[in-house]
């Protein structure tokens, strides 16, 4: 099968298009024909050097795809041969054929086709598990999200607007606000500009946001605590300006906050599958009724991943990346 492999360490030009043997499903999965396969910042820091593959995935990266099952393994019934399903990945979506576990399939929403739908996994299992499942989000607070322009964010502004919460982002440019407040929030920072702190606080009449969701970590993580409402909740997904920083616990004390951090990746399938549960039973009726969709800026062939990532690199889109395939 076709495939892309990470040849070494290093920049986008490291991904390089090679064949390796189609895998064969074990227990409990099946093989996908893929026909898309979402890009995503993991991918770019496994590229890198900078995020391993857990124990026992595979080393090509790719954490969701769409496409149809082909075979499926021994105890499986709940799948069949020739159903078009979406799936979340623990690795190998850049290639002609995945390997994923039958929980972490969904069906493909009516509305959509499988390059669509292939932009749906691994942003909004991380959005929903991280503000709603857990109840993180409660009724009438309000929510600020970082990188409200990428995946993640265009996902959790479209969530949350749907849900009644007041919604802030913070994105680089005008044009990414202005997409932002298209899609629901209710403001939208230009952080290069504006002073994402003193414009939440001003919105909330000085109390700040109850809720943040942060992916760009770095000097944000200070800045987070001083945006932050009396007893908020501050959830870091990534860090794209670095996962080291100085805090002053004080302000984390007076205002009892609750600074949490969580990846998706390396989570037991057990938890995954109650993930893909509840977003089965909550969200998928929002995607069914057109409520709410994935936000896809480009699609490259799969041989241009090298493009896909450079893309991703320069912060340029809005919203998903994704590799096509015949």
């Amino acid at each position: 099968m076709a495939c892309i492999e990470i040849g070494k360490p290093g920049s986008a030009e490291v991904l390089t298009a090679t064949h390796r043997p189609v895998p064969i499903p074990g227990d409990n999965e099946v093989l996908i024909r893929v026909r898309a396969a979402g890009v995503n910042r993991p991918d770019v820091l496994q590229r890198q050097g900078r995020y391993p593959p857990p124990r026992g995935a595979s080393d090509i990266p790719g954490l969701e795809v769409a496409g149809e099952i082909v075979s499926v393994g021994r105890n499986e019934a709940n799948w069949q041969v020739g159903q078009s399903v979406c799936a979340l990945l623990n690795g190998g979506g850049y290639s002609e054929y995945a390997i994923a576990h039958e929980t972490l399939c969904l069906p493909i929403p009516s509305p959509f086709n499988l390059i669509q739908a292939a932009a749906i996994p691994e942003t909004f299992f991380t959005v929903w598990s991280n503000l709603f499942q857990q109840n993180t989000l409660q009724p009438g607070e309000t929510l600020l999200v970082h990188g409200g322009s990428s995946g993640v964010g265009t996902t959790a502004i479209q969530l949350a607007n749907m849900l009644d919460h007041r919604v802030f982002t913070t994105a680089g440019s005008d044009e990414k606000c202005a997409y932002c407040l298209q899609l629901g929030a209710e403001s939208a920072i230009n952080y290069r500009e504006q002073d994402f702190v003193e414009e939440v606080k001003a919105l909330t009449d000085g109390a700040g946001a109850d809720v943040i969701l942060d992916m760009v970590g770095g000097d944000y993580i200070g800045r987070n605590i001083h945006a932050a409402a009396f007893r908020a909740r501050i959830l870091s997904i990534a860090f794209l300006k670095g996962s080291r920083v100085e805090v002053d616990l004080m302000p984390v004390m007076l205002k009892q906050l609750v600074l949490t951090g969580s990846t998706l990746r390396a989570r037991p399938v057990s938890e995954k599958a109650a993930i893909a549960r509840s977003v089965l039973d909550k969200v998928w009726p929002l995607l069914e009724n057109g409520a709410i969709a994935p936000v896809i800026n480009e699609t490259f062939p799969l041989a241009q991943a090298a493009k896909a990532h450079q893309l991703m690199e320069s912060s340029e889109h809005i919203g998903k990346i994704v590799l096509t395939l015949d």
